[in-house]
């Protein structure tokens, strides 16, 4: 079973980590769990460098490192191979039916040739240089049109599909459907990735997306925010294999996924009167902050809501499923009382890595008794209880992550 992370960014994002490296991706890839990790931002030109230098292909289509670069350490219960996936985010902002949309896509391309080819095309349209999520002036619609011309392999899937402001479907500058924003070109949208602040409980709910594919990926800014949603796929690990899962389902496996309410556009809101309010009383006070008088985002919830045709007891089988998890992390923070990046935490978290393996194999798989072993009853506790979704719900709105604790024992 392959474990795939394909949205991500590197240090030349806006907001990012400078210790994103191919390097620090591959070691954490291993440290999380990661069998194959987008490499983001093939659209920068000091990344695409990087890459290219650091970068091989493999025999399925994929990249591996180089040999002789030097390493940085995986403990040994955490080694395995990891192979990178060409990928970037594109942040379409453009007028359309009298209204300024804001629309961010995930690309996924097949090798170097392909990628040069669509930084080319795209260098004439804005400064790609700018930012590693370049802003385009630039029609969703003929994006995808223009991709689709340079290469039929390349895969487009609209990143974080409900979020408030840079989404397909966002309350404030997305479309109530794939066919408004793609028209004739719909067909070729085959996956959404649903987001931190949904799952594909709330995107079933939507019979016009039945046919198409729920993806989640972890949009991480920094290494250690790799896997916080992933991908899994039982198929081979090449290039067409999984942009074909991707694409009909048939080896798509399931999705990891936030608690969704732990996501920061969960519910509607107004952050800086601490106003955090359910969809019903959003519409009570004619969507404006009761304490200010301002504009309340809407959050995923409320729009999920608003474009909905079933309820979730409606919702068809047959689709893949899904398991919602707390980051080791937070969850060993939510025992110990400190914060996750404390030393303490920190301390309890490299330990567990370093006897028992990666971090979704201790969230996932790793018995109650190997984990008490080895970090503390209360810790063993607060996983198994994250299995069994016996949690406490703090919920994200208005750009403010929630929080989602196990209940102690």
């Amino acid at each position: 079973m392959l474990i795939a992370d394909l949205h991500i960014h590197s240090r030349y994002s806006r907001g990012c980590s400078r210790d994103l490296s191919p390097e620090t991706l591959w070691q954490w890839s291993q440290l999380k769990g990661i069998g194959v990790v987008g490499t983001g931002d093939f659209t920068h030109p000091g990344w695409i460098d990087e890459l290219q230098a650091r970068l091989e292909a493999d025999e399925g289509g994929l990249l591996k490192l180089r040999p002789g670069l030097p390493l940085p350490e995986v403990y040994p219960a955490c080694r395995s191979d990891v192979r990178f996936l060409l990928t970037a985010e594109i942040s379409c902002i453009y007028r359309r039916h009298d209204r300024t949309r804001k629309v961010h896509l995930v690309l996924l391309a097949p090798d170097f040739p392909t990628v040069l080819r669509i930084n080319s095309a795209l260098a004439g349209i804005g400064n790609l240089a700018s930012d590693g999520r370049p802003i385009l002036g630039l029609d969703a619609y003929r994006l995808l049109e223009m991709l689709l011309a340079i290469s039929p392999r390349i895969m487009v899937i609209p990143a974080h599909a409900w979020t408030p402001h840079f989404s397909v479907f966002g309350a404030f500058s997305g479309f109530d459907s794939l066919e408004e924003c793609f028209a004739d070109l719909t067909p070729h949208i085959r996956a959404i990735e649903t987001g931190l602040s949904s799952d594909p409980a709330m995107n079933r709910r939507l019979p016009a997306l039945d046919g198409i594919q729920l993806i989640s990926c972890s949009d991480a800014h920094s290494p250690a925010k790799l896997g916080r949603e992933a991908t899994l796929l039982d198929v081979p690990a090449t290039y067409s294999a999984i942009t074909s899962a991707l694409s009909t389902g048939t080896g798509l496996a399931g999705t990891i996924e936030f608690f969704p309410q732990e996501g920061k556009y969960y519910l509607d809101g107004h952050r800086d009167c601490g106003v955090c309010l359910l969809p019903e009383e959003t519409r009570l006070y004619g969507g404006r902050c009761p304490t200010c008088g301002g504009k309340l985002t809407v959050g995923v919830l409320h729009r999920v809501e608003e474009l909905a045709r079933r309820t979730v007891a409606e919702q068809p089988d047959g689709f893949p499923p899904f398991e919602s998890i707390v980051p080791l992390a937070e969850l060993i923070a939510s025992v110990a009382g400190f914060g996750p990046a404390s030393k303490r935490v920190q301390s309890v978290y490299h330990g567990l890595l370093q006897s028992l393996g990666s971090e979704f194999h201790i969230l996932r798989e790793a018995t109650e008794q190997e984990i008490a072993a080895v970090s503390s009853q209360p810790v063993a506790t607060a996983i198994a209880n994250m299995r069994r979704g016996v949690v406490r719900i703090s919920p994200g709105y208005d750009g403010e992550f929630g929080r989602v604790m196990p209940v102690p024992a």
